[in-house]
C-alpha cells in the first residue's frame, strides 16, 4: 500500500481507490492534544483491511497521474472503498462522486477513525503542502 486510497498490485498496477480521499503518508493530525500520524494510521488500516487476500478491482477511470481509478473489492465481495470511508480512515471525495457520503455519515456519527481526532480534509492538506 502506498497509502489509505493507493493500492500497488503485483508491484506493477497503481490503483487509486475511487470515490475516496485519505490523508497524505505525511499528514498529521490531532488527537486528545496530541500529534498522531494519520496518514501512516490510515495506511496501515488498509494494509489490515486487505490483509493479504487478493482483490478484483473495476476500474472507473484514470487519473491525471495515468492511475487507475477503481473500486476495489475483497474475495468476499467486500467494497474496499466503502469499508475505509466507514471505519473512518477515508473520506467520500465529493468533488468526484457521492457515492460514499452515507458511509462517511455513519462515521463521523460514530467518530471513528479521523472522525475520533482533529484533521484538516486531505485535498485541503495538500494545497497547503
Amino acid at each position: 500500500m502506498v497509502d489509505g486510497d493507493t493500492v500497488v498490485v503485483k508491484q506493477t498496477w497503481r490503483i487509486r481507490l475511487y470515490g475516496i480521499d485519505a490523508p497524505e503518508t505525511k499528514q498529521t493530525c490531532q488527537d486528545a492534544g496530541q500529534t498522531v500520524h494519520c496518514g501512516i494510521e490510515a495506511r496501515d488500516a488498509l494494509i489490515q483491511l486487505i490483509g493479504g487476500q487478493s482483490i478484483g478491482c473495476d476500474i472507473r477511470d484514470y487519473d491525471r497521474y495515468s492511475r487507475i481509478v477503481a473500486v476495489c473489492r475483497l474475495d468476499s465481495g467486500q467494497d474496499i472503498n466503502a469499508e475505509m470511508v466507514r471505519e473512518g480512515w477515508a473520506l467520500a471525495y465529493r468533488e468526484y462522486s457521492t457515492d460514499y457520503v452515507p458511509q462517511e455519515q455513519e462515521a463521523r456519527a460514530a467518530k471513528r477513525g479521523l472522525w475520533n481526532e482533529t484533521f484538516i480534509d486531505p485535498w485541503d492538506w495538500r494545497k497547503l503542502h
